[in-house]
């Protein structure tokens, strides 16, 4: 069988990334995003980029959203139902990849049940750094149908590609992984920091930390490292974009009366990094709010050090 039209929007640091993926595996993908420099990246690796959500809805058999806000959901979906994608034999499918609130996502698929789209919440545990590894997990959820359809487009970036039920189940599975993720990246700084404050080289940490069955992680060892170097760019994932995050998982966790103590700790520490400079770096940069706490002193912004 002809192998469908993949439209992406959303081209950031994740959309962007898949877009490459699948043109390497030889799908057709058109693209959109308002941000130039991106519709640029995607057109230099052989993608077509295109002016709107509706026009690519127009051009593909399947959409991948990947999107920052709310506000972003709710305008591309609107484009993408008013428009109508592309009919191929079976009903069209949009597979919405981002970390936003449930209620929101359920808004976007009533617009587009209307217009008779299939609708898939398939988050992503994940950089895009990991994603040259394969070691993403994209949460799919949704009907099962629908999900098993664009399954071999999903394992073009990675084997791990659970199925867990209804519509929403994906990103609460998410939501449960980014609040751990959160805690590990802190106690990972604040274990950095620590052995820097005894004289210890953070180098050696990470050698010794990094690879135990035992105490490490995958956080420890991507996050750790630039800890290490007292570097956090090219972010993997940016304080600022987290925020968004740590709000959607605090106000899922209220809604369904769970205490999260350790995550709700570990929040002042990923403001104090936006308001010391750090929004646009990695969220690896709480580390410098310890150092600092601890009286190691400021790295110098780009340059690694001890």
């Amino acid at each position: 069988m002809k192998p469908p039209v993949i439209g992406v929007i959303g081209l950031g640091i994740m959309g962007g990334a898949m877009a490459e993926a699948l043109l390497a595996k030889g799908y057709k993908v058109t693209g959109h995003d308002i941000v130039p420099a991106a519709l640029r990246r995607l057109g230099k690796a052989g993608g077509r980029p295109l002016a709107s959500s509706a026009a690519v809805a127009r051009s593909a058999d399947i959409v991948i959203t990947s999107l920052a806000t709310v506000e972003a959901l709710d305008d591309v979906t609107g484009e993408l139902a008013a428009a109508g994608l592309r009919r191929p034999p079976a009903r069209p499918v949009v597979i919405e990849t981002s970390t936003l609130p449930l209620a929101d996502k359920g808004r976007a698929l009533r617009r587009l049940q209307g217009a008779r789209i299939l609708a898939l919440d398939c988050p992503i545990s994940g950089t895009a750094v990991r994603l040259k590894e394969r070691a993403w997990t994209i949460f799919g959820s949704g009907p099962k149908a629908a999900f098993e359809r664009v399954r071999p487009v999903l394992q073009v970036f990675t084997d791990k590609v659970p199925y867990c039920g209804a519509f929403g189940n994906g990103s609460k599975m998410k939501f449960a992984v980014n609040h751990l993720v959160a805690i590990l990246n802190v106690a990972t700084a604040e274990s950095l920091a620590f052995g820097r404050k005894m004289g210890l080289d953070p180098q050696q940490l990470l050698e010794l930390f990094g690879p135990s069955p035992i105490v490490g992680t995958g956080v420890y060892r991507l996050r750790g490292a630039m800890m290490a170097r007292r570097n956090y760019l090219p972010p993997t994932m940016k304080v600022q974009v987290w925020q968004k995050d740590m709000q959607v998982i605090g106000d899922m966790a209220k809604s369904v009366d769970c205490p999260v103590p350790l995550f709700t700790a570990c929040a002042p520490l990923y403001s104090a990094a936006m308001a010391q400079g750090y929004a646009g770096s990695d969220t690896a940069s709480v580390h410098e709010v310890l150092a600092m706490m601890a009286g190691i002193g400021r790295a110098k912004r780009g340059k690694a050090s001890r």
